[in-house]
């Protein structure tokens, strides 16, 4: 096995399953989905994992947070975006107040 991480090699199959057939692909048949349906998935994704937090089940909270981020990534590639441009961006707000980032955020528009 190659030293990419467990995101990378995702970001892999994901694109290698944009060429699949949708029938027998579940990736492929939300990509060809389009956006819309991708969204909707990632917003039941997200509704899940709030009502797992809630009933403070822990083991399916991080399955429900796995489900959404591996949605996340779903919608990265339908964008051609891989989790590298995700990571940057957390890297470049390490170590900077939250308050300041949304700030220099609010400034950039």
């Amino acid at each position: 096995m190659s030293d990419l991480t467990i995101l990378d090699r995702l970001a892999e199959t994901l694109e290698a399953r944009k060429r699949a057939d949708p029938a027998s692909s579940y990736v492929a048949k939300l990509l060809n989905g389009g956006q819309d349906k991708i969204l909707k998935k990632i917003a039941e994704e997200a509704a899940e994992t709030i009502m797992a937090s809630k009933d403070g089940d822990m083991k399916h909270l991080v399955y429900e947070v796995a489900d959404l981020w591996f949605h996340s990534l779903i919608l990265l590639a339908h964008h051609g975006l891989k989790p590298g441009d995700v990571l940057h961006e957390l890297e470049r707000r390490e170590g900077v107040s939250g308050i300041e980032e949304k700030q220099s955020r609010k400034m950039e528009r």
